[in-house]
């Protein structure tokens, strides 16, 4: 008779609570996860401290989620979250466990445990990121305002007196503050802002397919736009050249 060789197991520190997990990017009536490996669906961890692969599995009446340390007879489990949420009662710690450390569906970010500490981290962080990009949109002169606007809005910005300029500024810094930032400490966005400016004023233009600029009046190609760039970030990276200085400085002009 064989002696079984025990398993070393991975060392966790485990906190007994009730823990609430919840669907990512969805919330279904039902939504069902694997709870047995199969052809169809994986479910192997890796474990490092062995280094191999190992099997898992929900048993409810096994304290262990690893296949090679569960014995007897084994009696599957579903994994079920309704309305895109599930609570796991303190007593069922190898549920717990299997979603908290080792279901393949953790890692893909299809569901994630509810920690009330980090979610108030995250929003404290957010909440400061927002005031950041308020405080730098209300330290804004009228020009930059304008040029981030022009970027978001297109044209509709010409009509804006420089007080609603402000004011829409600062409602894009608190409805958007990432993207605001973006173009808050973007060198480009003024020269963007400026290409845009000069398509309204009809001393360049843009084609339908929005993939050439040309001369106003001439028709003549000033440039071609690089294949999946925008046709504005694309002309004023030209305009950084030297053919591109020159026809931004004789546009600079008849803007004035």
């Amino acid at each position: 008779m064989s002696v079984k060789e025990p398993t070393k197991k991975p060392k966790v520190e485990w906190v007994v609570k009730a823990r609430l997990y919840e669907l990512t990017n969805s919330s279904p009536i039902i939504f069902t996860l694997p709870t047995a490996h199969s052809n169809r669906k994986s479910l192997l961890y890796f474990d490092e401290a062995l280094g191999y692969q190992r099997e898992i599995r929900y048993a409810t009446n096994q304290r262990s989620v690893f296949v090679d340390e569960q014995e007897g007879q084994i009696v599957m489990g579903r994994i079920i979250f309704r309305d895109g949420k599930l609570r796991v009662p303190k007593e069922n710690v190898a549920l717990q466990q299997l979603l908290s450390l080792y279901h393949p569906a953790l890692a893909n970010d299809v569901y994630s445990e509810y920690k009330p500490a980090q979610q108030a981290s995250n929003e404290v962080d957010w909440i400061e990121y927002e005031l950041e990009a308020l405080n730098m949109a209300k330290a804004l002169d009228v020009e930059a305002a304008e040029a981030i606007l022009r970027v978001e809005l297109g044209s509709k910005v010409t009509d804006l007196s420089s007080s609603e300029l402000k004011r829409d500024v600062l409602i894009f810094a608190k409805k958007n503050p990432q993207l605001f930032m973006q173009l808050a400490t973007d060198g480009d966005t003024q020269l963007r802002s400026f290409g845009a400016n000069a398509v309204e004023k009809g001393l360049l233009n843009l084609s339908q397919d929005q993939r050439t600029f040309t001369y106003g009046k001439n028709g003549r190609k000033v440039m071609t736009v690089p294949f999946d760039e925008h046709p504005y970030s694309a002309l004023s990276q030209f305009f950084k050249t030297d053919d591109g200085m020159e026809i931004y400085k004789a546009i600079e002009k008849r803007l004035k």
